[in-house]
């Protein structure tokens, strides 16, 4: 009787089938892992099929995200597709690129530019995703508030005069009262006109006192609005009554009583029989019309284009103030505008109209009025 072949192997070797007939449950275990992990990683006898594998991985993904990001409707919406799509943690491209590990080296570059040219991708859709909602989201906002500019304004914060031009106001209304008649005249200026026809030689010592600025071909900032009276009078003959206030310049150093720019009035009248107790009742009229029912006083002075002349001071809060200067128009200034002095005569005031502000509001330094600070002109 003959035995078989097998039979004689398990003769040899009689626990041989015994071993594979009974496999050790741990190592059932460890093979089960592997399989797992070989499963997980997509690990398969062709590298170049896992390769192919994570690539139409992310085509997929490319595809299904560019539909995604199209249907967008809002930025928050957006942004959470952002962090889903782009996420270090957690992300769709970052799941998918978990495979790399398990590639051979040569194919991995292949996989991270691939990774790369679709994050650049889909960056890129978005953000131009994002601009489409944030115009569509612009053009509904406008279209809803419609604004009618023609419309009044529901508030409008209403200014007023500043205190400079509002005490000038009421000094040209308080002489307007009294008859006269407001004219104007440039402020640049020629010699003649600012000093010479003024009784103001050029080796008069009074030009010292009005040194001024000198402009190219021999102009000059005027120094007072007298220049005005002289115009008016070589264009109107007398009787004349006019104010003319205006802007006037010296070269003064600023500190708080004076500035190189300031503002002036002045005041003439001309006619037939006018005498200083006209001048007297005409400043004395004005002051009180301005300051109140305060007492006045006249003090002798000298000015060259008026004789006599004299300073004015109000009695202000317990102490004399000096507010103008005035006097009757000299002779020599009257001929020299060819009128005749025997029948003839006038007076001339002038003030400065910071002066005046400063006193009347109890500011205490010029350089206020044009400092354009609303904190003070508020004040007023």
């Amino acid at each position: 009787m003959s035995i078989p072949v097998n039979s004689q192997d398990n003769l040899k070797n009689p626990d041989r089938e015994i071993r594979r007939a009974s496999v050790p449950p741990a190592l059932e275990h460890v093979q089960e892992q592997q399989q797992q992990r070989l499963q997980q990683l997509g690990e398969r006898s062709d590298p170049r099929g896992d390769l192919g594998e994570v690539l139409d991985r992310l085509d997929a993904l490319e595809q299904q995200a560019s539909d995604q990001i199209r249907r967008a409707t809002s930025a928050q919406g957006l942004e959470q597709l952002r962090i889903s799509l782009l996420g270090k943690k957690g992300g769709q491209l970052s799941r998918v690129l978990g495979a790399m590990g398990a590639l051979p080296h040569d194919q991995r570059p292949l996989l991270g530019q691939r990774a790369n040219g679709l994050k650049k991708e889909l960056q890129g859709l978005l953000s131009e995703r994002l601009q489409q909602l944030e115009a569509t989201a612009l053009t509904q906002r406008l279209a809803e508030e419609v604004v009618d500019v023609s419309a009044p304004a529901l508030y409008r914060p209403l200014g007023h005069a500043h205190p400079l031009l509002s005490t000038l106001d009421e000094i040209v209304t308080i002489f307007c009262g009294l008859g006269y008649q407001v004219v104007d005249g440039p402020e640049i200026e020629t010699d003649h006109y600012n000093f010479s026809a003024l009784n103001i030689p050029e080796d008069h010592p009074a030009r010292d006192m009005q040194d001024t600025f000198y402009l190219a071909g021999g102009e000059l900032l005027r120094t007072h609005t007298s220049p005005v009276q002289i115009r008016h009078l070589e264009r109107h003959t007398p009787p004349v009554r006019v104010i003319a206030p205006g802007r006037v310049y010296r070269r003064d150093a600023v500190d708080a009583t004076h500035s190189p720019i300031f503002h002036q009035v002045e005041v003439l009248a001309v006619d037939e029989g006018l005498n200083f107790g006209h001048l007297r009742g005409t400043v004395i009229q004005f002051l009180q019309a301005f300051f109140g029912e305060l007492p006045v006083r006249f003090r002798a002075s000298y000015f060259p284009f008026t004789e006599p002349s004299a300073e004015v001071d109000v009695q202000w809060q317990g102490r004399w103030l000096e507010v103008m200067g005035c006097g009757m128009v000299d002779p020599a200034v009257l001929e020299g505008l060819g009128l005749d002095p025997e029948r003839w005569s006038g007076f001339a005031a002038g003030m400065g109209v910071e002066r005046a502000c400063m006193v009347r509001h109890g500011i205490d330094d010029i350089r206020r009025l044009f400092s354009s600070d609303l904190r003070f002109l508020r004040q007023f």
